[in-house]
């Protein structure tokens, strides 16, 4: 009896060690699918502002539209005692849109791109567009 006994015990233990196996097999498969899917996933986020998916306002103005963004990105240097061009009021900023300094700036077209801190987004830049190309409305 003591033969089936062990017969038994080792039949039990290659059950377990085969079940392990499966088991532990199927954990590692899951674990290294999860680990591929979270990598794919933080590598393909792509950061979206509220500001990039916003539609481009299609009848700016200088005071509801265009001064504040211009007091956001540019007026901390670009104030009427600041850097060149001053773009701290209404023909200012006019001034500087119309010599085309400002628009080839923030659209990286003549070098060094303003804001310094990266290219302005790309709703903004088509504001100031539609802006000029509407007659600079106040």
């Amino acid at each position: 009896m003591e033969i089936g006994q062990k017969e038994v015990f080792i039949l039990d233990l290659i059950c377990i060690e085969f079940f392990n196996k499966k088991v532990m097999k199927k954990v590692k498969i899951i674990l290294v699918l999860t680990i591929v899917l979270a990598g794919y996933l933080i590598i393909s986020c792509d950061t979206t502002t509220i500001q990039e998916i916003q539609p481009v306002v299609a009848n700016p103005t200088y005071n509801t539209n265009i001064k504040p963004l211009m007091t956001a990105k540019c007026t901390s240097c670009h104030s009427t005692n600041g850097q060149y061009p001053a773009l701290a009021n209404y023909d200012q900023v006019v001034d500087a849109t119309e010599n085309g300094s400002l628009l080839c700036k923030i659209e990286d077209q003549c070098g060094e791109v303003m804001p310094p801190n990266g290219k302005m987004l790309q709703v903004f830049i088509d504001m100031i567009n539609n802006w000029k190309t509407q007659g600079y409305a106040q």
